[in-house]
Formats: C-alpha cells, structure tokens, sequence
C-alpha cells in the first residue's frame, strides 16, 4: 500500500497557510489522508487532474445531506432534498431543466439589476471605515438572491436574517431559518414572483415543490460570494501591482476573477463524495462507504498545470481550476457569481480608490479560508 501523508485539520499551520499544507501533501502524491477528532478518516485529491477524474467517477457518490435530521416542522421535510443530493438520471434531469436559467449570457443581462444593488451597499457604508464583511460583502449575496426570485423589499430585512442563520451551519438558528424560506419561497412560486422563476416554471418545467426546493438551493448556496469577495478584496490591496493592473486595465476584469477564484476562492475541499464499492486509487485501498474530497486549496495551486502557482496574476489565462467545483455538479450558479464578484470588487475598488486595510483576521475553519472581518479605512 502507499505511503500517505496525513494532515490533521487541527494543526495552527492548517488554519493559518492550508495551500502551503496542502501543496506539501502534493509534492508526495496525489492522495493525501485528512483526520481530526470525532470523523475517520477523509481521504483527499491534492493534484488537479486526479481531482478532476475522482469528480467524474461513478464508484463515488455524494452521501444523503445531514439536513434531513433537522428539527423543522413536518411540511418543510419535502423540501430539503436538493440537486446535491442527487445522482444519475434523477439528476440530469433537474439539471437540464434548470441549466437554461443560469446561463453566462441570462448572468450578463442581470448585470443591470446587480449593479444597483452594489451601488447602494456602498453608499451605506460610514465615511469614516467599515468592516466590509459585515457591511458589504455578506449581505450582497442575499440581497442579489432576493432581486433574482423577486422578494418584495419590505421582505428583504427577514430574509437577511435567515442568510445569517444559514452561514451560521448548523443549531437552533440555521434550523429557526428553514420554515421562514420554505414559506417565503412558496409565497414566491405560485404564482412565480421573478421572470427567472417564470422561466424554470414554464411549459415542460420545474414543478411547484422543485422551485421551492430550488430557492431553498439558493439561499445554501449562494452565500459564498460573500467569503469570495472578500478574501478577493484583501488580495488585491494587499497586491498593489495586481490592482495597478486592473486600474490600468479594466478589461482584465472578467480575467481576475476567474484568477482570482484559483488563487484565494473560499472552499478548501469540495463536497465529500462516498466510495461506492472496495476499491484501490492511486494505490491506496479505500474501502466502501469512506468520504473522498478534491483538496481544491492544493488543485488549484498544482505546479503541473499552472505556471508559477503560489502567484497572484490577473493576466492569467491557464483555465480549469476547481473553485466552482468540477463535472456532473459544477456549481449551478458559477456565471451568476462570476458576474456577482465583477460588480462587487470593480464598483468597490473605483469607488474607493484610497482604500486600505485595517488589521486583518483570518476565522479558523479548516474547510473555508475565509476572513473574521474586513476592516477598511477609506
């Protein structure tokens, strides 16, 4: 059997560096062995193109979600089961049916309605320095969730509550939110309240439930921009020669984000997927029912397919990173938060061209790399 590097996902250098962790796992072989107190072990991908087989391999399987055993009243339970939990036809059916709602060109021509949105975060923040993660960056994605299925405005301050409840993964909070979206998203589809749910909800399309269930998707899904927009703030500001560029440059912008989402994209790991049977990969033996991840923090930084990858370059054209996952669960939403990152950091940066950061913390999450606070000063 191979030898396999271990990382415990309590170790300080985790929290503190996990590319650097995660690259020397790399450096090893392409599988690497993840422990921590109270699971077995997580076996991971460190290099991107085992990565991307794993993703597409039909002996791994995405395990039943955990939201199922939340304390939510009965009616909500028929609700919970999203695309993420689905494999095979069950699941490109949803998908083909959905896909025609997200696509690059339907995310351009929401641009118009996103920009305003920005526009107005920015004009609320204080004169004198904010915390841009609280103020600016996590209500972005909420609020855009809500001009997307048409939340009346007077709904919207509610609905941020429940974003809040759902960042915060799990207790009584993340459960108290799941009645109030189910109900607001079954006050939003009959009749359907947005053109995009016109169009999933047109002839041959998504029943009552599936929108339902697709607006709960959403709000899961959708709050990771906030954690993009700002690791992705402070990456910049703390590259000034990267952010010349773009202000030289403002074409490069489409560019920087996708470069962007490689050099310092919020999820660590994507989804565990389940070994289906007994089976050996790369020449370690895994047995059935063991999770296995992509180590997206390692995949995106793999010296084999990008050139000098430790580095931030907004110019870059090496494509294929992991930040949006890969193969038959691609993240569904990917143009809509490319397009949602573009706005946000461009209207943010030229707004404020003075902009400087205050003292910085990083949350100690082994499975996000993600910020405590943004603090600013303008």
């Amino acid at each position: 059997m191979t030898d396999v590097p271990e990382i415990d996902l309590t170790d300080p250098a985790v929290h503190r560096d996990p590319f650097a962790v995660y690259g020397a796992a790399r450096e090893h072989g392409p599988v690497a062995k993840l422990v921590g107190p109270g699971f077995g072990p997580l076996w991971v991908l460190t290099r991107l193109a085992e990565a991307r087989a794993m993703l597409t391999d039909p002996r791994f399987a995405l395990g039943p979600g955990s939201y199922q055993a939340l304390d939510v009243p009965d009616h909500c339970r028929p609700y919970l089961r999203t695309m993420q939990e689905m494999e095979g036809a069950e699941h490109r059916r949803l998908r083909g049916l959905v896909s025609p709602a997200f696509t690059a060109r339907r995310a351009a021509d929401f641009r118009p309605r996103i920009e305003p949105i920005v526009d107005k975060l920015l004009d609320g923040l204080p004169a004198d320095g904010a915390d841009l993660l609280a103020g600016f960056a996590q209500p972005l994605p909420m609020e855009v969730i809500c001009e997307l299925v048409g939340v009346p405005e007077a709904d919207r301050p509610r609905w941020h509550i429940f974003g809040q409840n759902v960042v915060a993964g799990s207790g009584e909070s993340f459960a108290a939110a799941v009645p109030g979206i189910i109900d607001g998203a079954r006050g939003l589809t009959t009749p359907p309240a947005s053109e995009f749910l016109e169009l999933l909800a047109g002839t041959d399309g998504l029943s009552e439930p599936e929108l339902v269930t697709l607006v709960w998707q959403l709000v899961l899904a959708g709050q990771t921009p906030a954690n993009f927009v700002a690791n992705a703030v402070e990456a910049l500001l703390t590259h000034p020669d990267q952010l010349a560029v773009l202000r030289a440059e403002p074409e490069l912008w489409p560019t920087a984000v996708e470069e962007l989402m490689r050099w310092c994209g919020p999820q660590l790991l994507t989804i565990p997927r389940q070994a289906t049977e007994d089976l050996t990969l790369h020449g370690v033996a895994i047995r059935a029912g063991e999770p296995v991840s992509a180590a997206i923090a390692s995949a995106n930084r793999d010296p084999r397919v990008f050139t000098e990858p430790d580095r931030l370059d907004v110019r870059r054209t090496e494509g294929g990173h992991l930040g949006f996952a890969y193969g038959p669960h691609f993240c569904l939403g990917a143009a809509l938060a490319r397009v949602e990152a573009e706005v946000a950091l461009r209207g943010l940066l030229e707004r404020f061209p003075a902009l400087r950061l205050g003292d910085v913390r990083r949350a100690p999450d082994p499975g996000t790399w993600r910020l405590a606070g943004l603090p600013v000063s303008f």
